[in-house]
């Protein structure tokens, strides 16, 4: 019993030991960096730097060199999807915006935008005028500094004091509930992700799913709205001229 309890001590540290020089001794793989794909993208190697960009995070900052070097290449279908997907994590890039407005140039659909109201059309731009998190931050200032200012009105003796702090805590109290507002609004937006790209370079639009009849025809970078999400296979889409119909969800890519 002795001699067993001996063994099991001198070879239980060496267990671990032997596992790490295992692992060291397999060579390890190489991870994909920004810079990588950054210098392909450099010398015009779009095919290698989309490869690596794929590989990486999609942040704002990657599907916006994705989706140039998609462009580089005339894939206007993923230029357009990684353009939406840029604004969709920050609807204030301007370069973005313009991007895509050179890219769906391109596509073979001209649908023409939804009219709204003049006023609907200044909140989407107040709303894309900072991000998500801007706004949080801004409310999250103005919320403090409200209540700064009313301990001013509350404990201040000065009439003009008094006043400074009452009107000015309504001042940022509104920029509180504004920035709430435009930050959930982001949020909400990022969450429905109800968006969606045609990527095939013809898509039949049928009136119902699978036994209906077509509609019309869609051709690659079109975006669309999902309407109906409740089919794996098919997706009834809207579009901005709002006509409606049923596409094969293998046809299409969500935003």
């Amino acid at each position: 019993d002795q001699q067993i309890k001996k063994v099991k001590r001198h070879h239980t540290p060496a267990a671990p030991l032997l596992l790490l020089l295992l692992l060291l001794s397999v060579p390890s793989m190489a991870v994909p960096t920004k810079e990588q794909a950054d210098d392909a993208y450099a010398a015009s190697d779009y095919e290698q730097a989309i490869e690596i960009y794929t590989q990486l995070e999609a942040s704002a900052d990657v599907c916006y060199n994705l989706a140039n070097a998609y462009f580089r290449i005339g894939d206007m279908a993923h230029a357009i999807l990684y353009y939406e997907r840029v604004l969709l994590q920050s609807p204030g890039d301007d370069d973005a915006r313009y991007n895509l407005q050179v890219a769906n140039s391109k596509t073979i659909d001209k649908i023409p935008a939804e009219r709204e109201m003049f006023f609907v059309t200044w909140y989407h731009a107040l709303v894309r005028w900072l991000s998500a998190d801007a706004w949080a931050i801004l409310a999250t200032v103005s919320v403090a500094l409200s209540l700064l200012l009313l301990l001013i009105y509350f404990f201040s003796q000065p009439v003009m004091l008094r006043k400074a702090g009452f009107y000015g805590a309504l001042l940022f109290a509104s920029l509180f509930l504004l920035g709430h507002l435009f930050a959930w609004q982001q949020k909400s937006d990022l969450s429905k992700r109800n968006g969606a790209v045609i990527m095939a370079s013809e898509a039949e639009v049928m009136s119902s799913p699978a036994a209906g009849s077509k509609v019309f025809t869609l051709h690659a970078g079109t975006k669309v709205t999902i309407s109906d999400d409740t089919m794996d296979d098919w997706k009834q889409v809207t579009l901005s001229d709002g006509r409606q119909g049923w596409v094969l969800s293998t046809l299409l890519e969500r935003i």
